[in-house]
């Protein structure tokens, strides 16, 4: 861990991996909610790193934080969202053979798996999710799309992703949801947060239609 004094009152915390930034994810909110750590205007959390705005007496909490350690967070802790699904991606039969199964099997492993939102960005509402385990890497395409519609489930390394709205995009598209990621009038806009628990539920292509 690499604590990294940014202007006056942000520190950086550098890590190795996203399970690193992660657990350092959790454990601050927790400390800093129960008190045990000066309140800060904001953390945001990022693939390896943590960012932390507006800390009180910089010095004093960056040589707190270094005696620190940061347990992985409990399986349990976190709000859980399900996402209904339609899995017809155009890329479903790509991840299909890029995982050596058929494309049922590709909905099984990744509805049977419980996601968690890592961190946030690219747009407004988009979740980069962790969870299908390193066997289910995913290379992007070779040539990203002009356009992705809205509400569009893909997978990109790692990660699970979902398209809030439309745009240009290199990830694989494995199928589609209904559900809205990004709203101004509900608190937080965004339904997944860092932190949150997901389950993808498969809906049927009556249920879908």
């Amino acid at each position: 861990m690499r604590l990294l004094p940014v202007g006056q009152d942000s520190l950086l915390v550098d890590l190795d991996g996203p399970g690193e930034a992660q657990a350092w994810h959790a454990e601050l909110l927790r400390r800093i909610g129960a008190g045990a750590l000066a309140p800060v205007r904001e953390i945001v959390p990022g693939e390896k790193t943590v960012l932390l705005y507006g800390v009180r007496d910089l010095p004093r909490f960056q040589a707190e934080l270094g005696r620190w350690s940061a347990p992985p967070p409990a399986a349990d802790s976190g709000e859980l969202v399900e996402i209904p699904v339609r899995y017809d991606g155009a890329d479903l039969g790509v991840v299909a053979e890029l995982w050596g199964m058929s494309e049922d099997e590709v909905v099984r492993v990744h509805s049977g798996a419980e996601h968690r939102v890592a961190f946030s960005g690219f747009a407004p509402g988009f979740a980069y999710m962790t969870g299908r385990g390193e066997p289910y890497v995913v290379p992007r395409r070779a040539e990203p799309r002009t356009s992705v519609p809205a509400g569009s489930v893909a997978l990109a390394g790692h990660y699970t992703g979902i398209y809030p709205r439309s745009s240009p995009g290199g990830w694989q598209l494995i199928g589609r949801t209904s559900v809205t990621l990004w709203d101004l009038e509900r608190q937080p806009a965004a339904l997944l947060v860092p932190g949150t628990r997901v389950r993808f539920v498969p809906l049927s292509e009556e249920v879908a239609a």
